[in-house]
C-alpha cells in the first residue's frame, strides 16, 4: 500500500517493495516494477487502486456558474471563495438576460475560453441556459440548482405550464421593454425568504432586469441528456415549484440533495451547495484517471 508522508512543504510517498508502479508525469505514462521507490511530489496528486497520478492543470475541472433570472453573478458571492478555497478555478457568467439566445451566447464564451474539463452549474432560469450551452466535449457534469431543465425544443413555460403558478411570480414589475424585476416583497417573501432582510436588499439592487421573453425561448439542446446530472430541490421555494424540480431531477436521471431553503440555496446554504458541486468535481477527476489508466 502506497504510503503518504511529507518532508516540510514537500509531499513524498513511499511505495513499498516488489510493487507494479504506474505514475503520469504531465501527458507521459512510466510504468515499472519497483523493489522501493520513494516520490517527491511537488504537484497534487492523487491514488487510486495503488496508481500514483500526478494532476496538471488540465486535470482540476473549471466549475462555471450560471445565474438565474431576476440576478446577476453576486447570487455566486458566498460560493465561490468555497470553491476557491479547495484550488478549483471558478468562472461566474454574467449573463445579459436579454434573451436566452444572448444568455447562452455569453455562457457559450465563458466555456471556449477554458482548456480543460468543466463542471458547469446553473441557478433557477440559468438552468436552460446551461443545458443549451453544455453540448461541449468540455463540459463533463451538470449542476441544476433549484433550476429548469428543459428538453431540446423546449421552452421554460413549457416546463411550468402544468404545476401552479408560484406565488413570488405576483411580485413582478415590467417596463415598456418587457424586462422584469421582482419587488422588494417579492424578494424579501418569496425569493430569498431565509435571508436577512439587508440581504433581500441587496439583491433587490443588484438584480438583472430579465425580458419576458426568455421564459417562453426554446433550447436548441439538451446536454443533460449525455452528462452525469446533480440536482438540489429547494424544498421551501416560492419560485419554482418543488414537484417540478423533483421531476425534473427525475428526468435528469441526477443526483439529488434536497434541501429546507428558499429559492437561493447558494446564498443560504453555500457550504452544502459548493459540496454538491465539489462531488460532481471529484467524479469529473475520477472518470478522467480511469479514461488514463
Amino acid at each position: 500500500m502506497a504510503e503518504m508522508r511529507s518532508n516540510g512543504n514537500v509531499p513524498f510517498v513511499v511505495i513499498p517493495a516488489s510493487h507494479h508502479l504506474l505514475y503520469i508525469l504531465g501527458d507521459v505514462e512510466f510504468s515499472k516494477i519497483v523493489t522501493s521507490v520513494t516520490l517527491a511530489l511537488t504537484r497534487p496528486f492523487t491514488i487510486s487502486q495503488g496508481r500514483i497520478f500526478m494532476q496538471t492543470q488540465n486535470d482540476n475541472p473549471t466549475v462555471i456558474l450560471v445565474h438565474g433570472a431576476f440576478a446577476d453573478g453576486h447570487a455566486w458571492s458566498r460560493v465561490i471563495p468555497l470553491l476557491q478555497a479547495k484550488g478549483l478555478n471558478v468562472v461566474a457568467v454574467q449573463n445579459p438576460l436579454t434573451s436566452l439566445e444572448d444568455d447562452v451566447a455569453k455562457t457559450k464564451r465563458a466555456i471556449a475560453a477554458q482548456t480543460g474539463p468543466i463542471v458547469l452549474v446553473g441557478h433557477s432560469y440559468g438552468g436552460a441556459v446551461i443545458s443549451d450551452a453544455g453540448e461541449d466535449e468540455r463540459v463533463r457534469a451538470l449542476v441544476y440548482v433549484a433550476a429548469f431543465a428543459p428538453s431540446e425544443g423546449q421552452s421554460v413555460s413549457d416546463l411550468a405550464k402544468d404545476y401552479p403558478t408560484p406565488p413570488g411570480f405576483s411580485h413582478l414589475n415590467a417596463d415598456k421593454n418587457g424586462d422584469l424585476t421582482l419587488t422588494l416583497e417579492g424578494v424579501q417573501n418569496h425569493l430569498a425568504q431565509d435571508l436577512t432582510s439587508e440581504d433581500a436588499k441587496l439583491l433587490v439592487a443588484t438584480q438583472g432586469p430579465t425580458n419576458g421573453a426568455n421564459f417562453v425561448a426554446k433550447i436548441m439542446a439538451a446536454a443533460w441528456t449525455s452528462r452525469p446530472c446533480w440536482y438540489i430541490v429547494s424544498e421551501d421555494d416560492h419560485m419554482l415549484d418543488v414537484d417540478l424540480q423533483k421531476h425534473l431531477a427525475e428526468k435528469l436521471d441526477a443526483k439529488v440533495t434536497s434541501l429546507a431553503t428558499s429559492h437561493v440555496p447558494q446564498l443560504s446554504q453555500p457550504q452544502t451547495v459548493a459540496d454538491v458541486i465539489l462531488a460532481a468535481v471529484e467524479e469529473v477527476r475520477n472518470n478522467a484517471h480511469q479514461e488514463r489508466a
